[in-house]
C-alpha cells in the first residue's frame, strides 16, 4: 500500500528541508507521518537504523503508545513532504479503510523482525 497516493491531497502536509530533525528520541509523541516526498534517516543513539522513504509511515508506535517518548529520531535525508497522523485521523482512516490497520500492523511486524535480527546477530 503506497500511502503517499492516498495521502496526497492532505491539507496539514508540510515541508521539511534536508538536515530538519523531524523528531527527536525521548520527544513526547502524538502524531506518526506518512512520507509524501523525500527520505528520512531513522537513527538511534546517534546510529543511523535506515531509511524511510516516500510513501511510507514513520513514527507509528506514537499512535499505539502515547505515554511513551519516541524511541528514535528521524532527520530529512533529503527534502522532504510529510503528512501527519493523529489518532482522530488514525482511527478514521481504519473506519474507512481496513487495510490501512493491517498496513501499519504489517510495518510494525517487519520493524519488529529487523531489530530482533540485529540483536540476536550483534
Amino acid at each position: 500500500m503506497n500511502l503517499s497516493n492516498i495521502f496526497r491531497n492532505a491539507k496539514d502536509a508540510k515541508d521539511y528541508p534536508a538536515g530538519n530533525t523531524i523528531f527527536a528520541q525521548g520527544d513526547p509523541s502524538d502524531v506518526m507521518y506518512v512520507v509524501l516526498e523525500g527520505d528520512l534517516d531513522l537513527q538511534r543513539e546517534g546510529r543511523s537504523l535506515g531509511t524511510i522513504s516516500a510513501g511510507a509511515i514513520v513514527g507509528e508506535m506514537a499512535l499505539i503508545d502515547k505515554k511513551a517518548p519516541r524511541s528514535a529520531t528521524v532527520i530529512a535525508k533529503t527534502d522532504c513532504r510529510l503528512a501527519p497522523i493523529d489518532e482522530k485521523r488514525f482511527e478514521w482512516m481504519v473506519a474507512q479503510t481496513p487495510s490501512f490497520a493491517l498496513h501499519v500492523m504489517r510495518v510494525l511486524v517487519d520493524r519488529l523482525r529487523r531489530t530482533t535480527e540485529r540483536a540476536t546477530t550483534a
